[in-house]
């Protein structure tokens, strides 16, 4: 596959400032002059394939890693925040913003920010008295900074990650059989009892620290008692790494910490229950068949999915996914793409995309062949879940899962092997979100694009009552 320009100075300084090296002894290693190294270093000039190659190979890093990862998504967050009306009469090019997010990222991620403080703001004051204070309106939600902190972090967490997998390797995890080892841990190493019972209010799990005993939903499948038995183990083996990692995310709301350790337990349970490289190694061999993954690791099928999205370790990367959880309203109530595709950070999810469709044919994974507008083709697959335990009265919440890549990938996954990924014409049109997708002759949409004019003709309708020109 080609490589195109690829301007990666703050992280070709990056991995020189961690090998301890001047720019004259980095030049030399992989052996360019060093004021083209220079140049490269302050996005003068961009990388070649060869000394790509030779980054690569120097250093044992794989090429994915320099020319991927947070900058696409803060590229796409930034894009979308400029699309707003509140910058009417500018416009920044494509090479713009990578200027703006390769060499001064902070300042993006300050944008981005007033924006969402903007956009919160205006939809607030919209809807409530104005006999309400305004102080707290421009606050983000604890919940938004948490989602964006692990968004930003490309949903990888090395310290917990590696953790996890040292301890797996102790209790022998990984295997599908984890019952046993988790409750022994618990026990021997905490003193923690643990036992199946009929909790109220829809408890999953309960834990009372006074006398240690856990107790867990007789009613939950055994994939979710394991994952709580392994998040207790995150509360109490993990508890300071995890503290230390929440602090040092600078939240301005205590409550973002709270939620964040929430976050980060359940990772640190993921990456016990599904050690990275064991999980890495078997993802490839079956080829991302996400029911025999789930078979094998005797976790659920959201469980492989969100797993799939975190393998992100330098050096040891998965295929990059993307993955959402959505909800009957199109909600997206989790998110993380390591795919040029990134999710729309207001309004629901494109009515085509087949995620929607999971709804209407539950307990199949189904497929679809989607090139968004910016030319990009992806296959995605989605399914149907649902949550909760008991019976007949009880409150059964109902998600859909959604998982892809780009096509290029494709080969990885069992589910593209009899699609026709050579034709075009099998790939059907998805956007982002209406608000931002510019597509003329879109017959689902809700709403027109911003900075749009549009044309309206009381002589002939369509479907959309508007042209957009």
């Amino acid at each position: 596959m080609a490589i195109g320009k690829l301007y990666i100075g703050r992280k070709v300084r990056e991995l020189r400032d961690g090998v301890r090296a001047t720019q004259a002894q980095f030049a030399e290693r992989i052996g360019i002059s060093t004021s083209y190294l220079n140049q490269i270093e302050n996005n003068q000039r961009p990388v070649s394939a060869s000394v790509l190659l030779a980054l690569a190979e120097t250093f044992g890093i794989g090429i994915g890693e320099l020319s991927t990862g947070e900058g696409d998504r803060l590229l796409s967050a930034l894009s979308e925040a400029l699309t707003d009306p509140l910058f009417h009469g500018y416009t920044a090019n494509l090479q713009e913003l990578k200027l703006v997010t390769q060499n001064a990222p902070g300042m993006a991620h300050a944008l981005i920010a007033a924006h969402q403080a903007y956009r919160r703001a205006s939809e607030q004051l919209a809807s409530m008295d104005d006999r309400l204070g305004r102080a707290a309106l421009s606050e983000a939600t604890p919940y938004d900074e948490v989602r964006d902190y692990f968004h930003f972090v490309d949903n990888y967490i090395h310290d917990l990650d590696v953790m996890a997998e040292k301890l797996a390797a102790e209790l022998s995890l990984g295997g599908g059989e984890n019952h046993g080892a988790l409750q022994h841990f618990l026990s021997v190493r905490f003193g923690v009892t643990v036992e199946r019972a009929v909790l109220k209010d829809d408890l999953i799990r309960s834990y009372a620290p006074a006398t240690r005993r856990l107790s867990l939903n007789a009613y939950a499948t055994p994939a979710t008692r394991d994952f709580q038995m392994a998040l207790q183990i995150a509360q109490l083996y993990a508890a300071d790494v995890i503290d230390r990692i929440a602090r040092e995310a600078g939240f301005r709301a205590a409550e973002a910490t709270e939620i964040c350790r929430i976050g980060l337990q359940n990772y640190f349970a993921g990456a016990l229950l599904l050690p990275y490289e064991a999980f890495l190694k078997r993802a490839r061999d079956l080829r991302h068949d996400l029911e025999l993954l789930s078979g094998h690791f005797g976790a659920s099928i959201e469980q492989i999915c969100h797993r799939l999205s975190t393998l992100q370790r330098p050096g040891q990367k998965g295929v990059p996914i993307f993955f959402a959880r959505v909800d009957r309203a199109g909600n997206i109530t989790k998110r993380h793409s390591a795919a040029k595709l990134q999710f729309a950070r207001f309004g629901a999810a494109c009515p085509l995309w087949n995620v929607h469709q999971a709804f209407e044919m539950p307990g199949r994974i189904i497929r679809q062949l989607a090139e968004t507008p910016d030319g990009v083709r992806y296959l995605c697959l989605a399914t149907q879940i649902t949550k909760g335990s008991g019976g007949f009265h009880a409150v059964q919440p109902r998600y859909a899962l959604a998982l892809g890549c780009e096509i290029s990938y494709a080969d990885s996954f069992v589910y593209a092997d009899d699609l026709d990924l050579a034709n075009r014409a099998a790939f059907e049109p998805i956007g982002i979100s209406c608000r931002i997708c510019e597509r003329p002759n879109c017959p689902q949409r809700a709403m027109p694009p911003l900075k749009s004019r549009l044309a309206v003709d009381h002589d002939n309708r369509s479907i959309v009552p508007y042209r957009i020109m």
